[in-house]
């Protein structure tokens, strides 16, 4: 009971430990609070319509009475006009599709009963409501006729039980009957234990009735299916082998006949085959792709096939980076892809001869409004107008439209009522050097509001590491990072090695060997920063979450040169994590030269646990309680571990949330109040 008090006053005393942030925070008006977080609003899924004159999008912002995230639908003209909802301000709506000739749209939104489709008349403004369903829709997608839609949906299994028992008599109060697991993957992150079913895809008439279910088996077939001009077939990416759950990305192209569901597999290779798209004639399916060699990054190729499966051929073989969402333009000379480029996202367009040029700058993102990793996604019009995600380092992401040898235009302005108070820190982006070998790495640095480089002040500063570990971060708007700046602090974020969007031979740099030398990558930006003579040394703290608290977590346990560091939903012992996570199938493939118990010297070299004899910084573990991806047992461990080497420590627990730890706002809030609290007791930003 006494151990029960000490955890749970940990955990629910948010607002005693953020208080002396937040009155730093009230000197300055001006200053981004823990309070504007609910005031944030930005656009998702930005769906153009097929004559290029409209953009319907999710316009996403923070529900303060019931803390969560939620969106509405809205529109705006290409040139910026009519920018109007157009779901009921009162209800969750989403997942939005454009019929083939504009006249309607099909949308996903909650009801009492659950999520359901709706079609709206755009011309008219009448909505109906298509489906009763059991589970969520998803995958929207309309036929070329315009009078059907398919969509995937999880059709459980019939449950029988394992054991037959006595049933208890009237009245009785008997505990609940055991769960009977068998499959590979039981639990989830951010959905728990799993029911047994499969997701399988669904046709709707476009004016409602009864769906009716094409797939069947013990497969899923998730994502959003691509019908053939002539309406008898859907393509989409499914896994199907029979070892698909020890090989997870062996996915192939299917085409699945509508009307018998008869599934015949277009791809053969060893390898994930994805993201198709169908020609405007049929004739061809372009995918994304590689062949597997089992390494921890591989860049994702586009590939074009015929309709049938012959006549393979990649599109960009020396392309060095991920290839995503391919779309055909109208006339089928060409198609528009997403990817990441030293961690700015853009717009490209490749014909169907090689020849490769931009439609959009490096500013598509924005939905990643805790850290400022690479997002966004975009939707393309039968003129060749391209709406998107636009983002930049002082904005969440805006709705944007543009077409090749045309500047790019914002079409609106979520935000501008909040930061046209609300100050924010600037966002430098460099490059340096690694100590280890010389090689380049880039980094953004984010400055105090009101940062004078020359008054002699010297400030504190936060190395913030990114997950992954193979993902990146880019000059996109942060709120964890500017209310890291709005306290006084300056910020490094860097992309070390291991890091996509710059190559296969830099991500892969990591292969079996992670953490390694990113941590002389990311100690190389901390010099680098400290160099530029407006830091105080002795006051340098470090955070990150996920594989950024992987590198949290290794940094203290090999140098002493931080005052306090936050390792958040880390992983402590690479032989448990393998053994506890929810993707341990992959990890164990992917990210070691075999099973934990053939290896046990090569998971435990990689493991912070150890080296718990050499750390001495003052550790907090923030980790959600209910995460399987980096499971509360990783932290627990190091809390353990660090309390019985006698090191200055804390466990935060962060009740009811997963690995996405600050996906309702106010976790959001505390995981940073938290995380600055911790670091003002240990010196801080005065």
């Amino acid at each position: 009971m006494r151990r029960c008090f000490a955890v749970c006053a940990l955990v629910l005393s948010v607002g005693l430990l953020a208080a002396p942030a937040s009155a730093q925070y009230a000197e300055d008006s001006l200053a981004f609070d823990l309070g504007h977080i609910f005031d944030l609003e930005y656009a998702a899924s930005p769906q153009i319509s097929p004559s290029g004159d409209r953009v319907v999008y999710a316009r996403s912002y923070m529900d303060k009475m019931e803390d969560r995230r939620s969106a509405r639908l809205w529109v705006v003209n290409a040139d910026g006009s009519g920018h109007r909802p157009i779901t009921d301000p009162e209800t969750q709506a989403g997942s939005a599709a454009w019929s083939p000739s504009g006249d309607r749209i099909a949308y996903v939104a909650a009801t009492d009963g659950g999520a359901e489709i709706f079609v709206r008349w755009m011309d008219t403004g009448q909505t109906a409501r298509l489906t009763q369903l059991d589970a969520s829709p998803g995958g929207l997608s309309w036929s070329p006729d315009g009078e059907h839609l398919a969509f995937s949906m999880f059709v459980p299994a019939p449950q029988e039980p394992f054991a037959q028992m006595p049933s208890p008599p009237e009245g009785a109060d008997w505990a609940e009957r055991p769960d009977y697991i068998d499959d590979t993957y039981y639990r989830s992150d951010g959905s728990g234990y799993t029911e047994d079913g499969h997701t399988h895809l669904f046709t709707l008439p476009a004016s409602g009735g009864t769906p009716r279910q094409i797939t069947s088996g013990p497969y899923d077939y998730g994502g959003t299916p691509q019908w053939t001009p002539d309406g008898t077939t859907l393509i989409l990416s499914a896994n199907r082998h029979d070892d698909r759950t020890l090989d997870p990305l062996n996915s192939e192209v299917l085409a699945i006949d509508v009307e018998t569901g008869d599934v015949t597999a277009l791809t053969r290779r060893e390898g994930p085959d994805g993201d198709p798209a169908v020609s405007p004639d049929g004739s061809t399916i372009a995918y994304t792709g590689f062949d597997d060699r089992e390494q921890g990054y591989q860049v994702t190729k586009l590939y074009l096939m015929n309709r049938d499966g012959s006549n393979v051929r990649v599109l960009t073989p020396d392309f060095d980076r991920d290839v995503q969402d391919p779309t055909w333009s109208a006339d089928g000379d060409g198609l528009f892809f997403q990817y990441v480029d030293e961690g700015s996202t853009k717009i490209g367009f490749i014909t169907t001869d090689g020849d490769r040029t931009d439609v959009t700058p490096g500013t598509v993102g924005g939905t990643s409004i805790g850290r400022p990793y690479t997002s966004g996604s975009f939707s393309v019009a039968s003129n060749g107008r391209v709406a998107y995600t636009h983002s930049t380092p002082q904005r969440p992401a805006d709705v944007a439209v543009a077409q090749q040898g045309q500047e790019p235009r914002v079409l609106t302005s979520l935000n501008d009522d909040l930061f046209g108070q609300a100050k924010l820190g600037e966002v430098e982006a460099f490059t340096y050097e690694s100590s280890h070998d010389g090689r380049t790495i880039e980094g953004w640095i984010v400055t105090p509001p009101n940062f004078d480089p020359d008054s002699g002040r010297e400030y504190p500063l936060i190395l913030e590491i990114h997950g992954g570990p193979f993902a990146s971060y880019g000059p996109y708007f942060s709120s964890e990072v500017q209310l890291y700046a709005s306290a006084g602090y300056v910020v490094l974020y860097t992309n070390p090695r291991g890091s996509t969007s710059y190559g296969q031979e830099f991500g892969n740099a990591i292969h079996h060997a992670y953490p390694s030398h990113d941590f002389d990558d990311l100690m190389s930006g901390v010099d680098a920063v400290i160099d530029r003579g407006y830091i105080d040394t002795d006051r340098l703290y470090v955070t990150g979450g996920s594989g950024g608290g992987v590198l949290t977590a290794w940094i203290v346990g090999h140098t002493d040169r931080f005052r306090a560091a936050v390792s958040a939903k880390p992983v402590i012992n690479w032989y448990s994590w393998v053994l506890t996570a929810d993707m341990y199938p992959f990890g164990a493939k992917y990210w070691f030269p075999g099973m934990p118990w053939d290896h046990e010297e090569h998971y435990m070299d990689r493991s912070p646990i150890s080296y718990i004899d050499q750390v001495t910084t003052p550790t907090m573990l923030l980790t959600g309680t209910d995460d399987y991806r980096t499971p509360m047992s990783e932290s627990e461990q190091f809390y353990q571990a660090l309390k019985l080497a006698e090191v200055e420590s804390a466990l935060v627990r962060i009740p009811g949330a997963s690995h996405g730890i600050a996906a309702r706002p106010s976790q959001l809030m505390a995981k940073v109040a938290y995380i600055l609290e911790w670091f003002e007791r240990h010196g801080g930003s005065e």
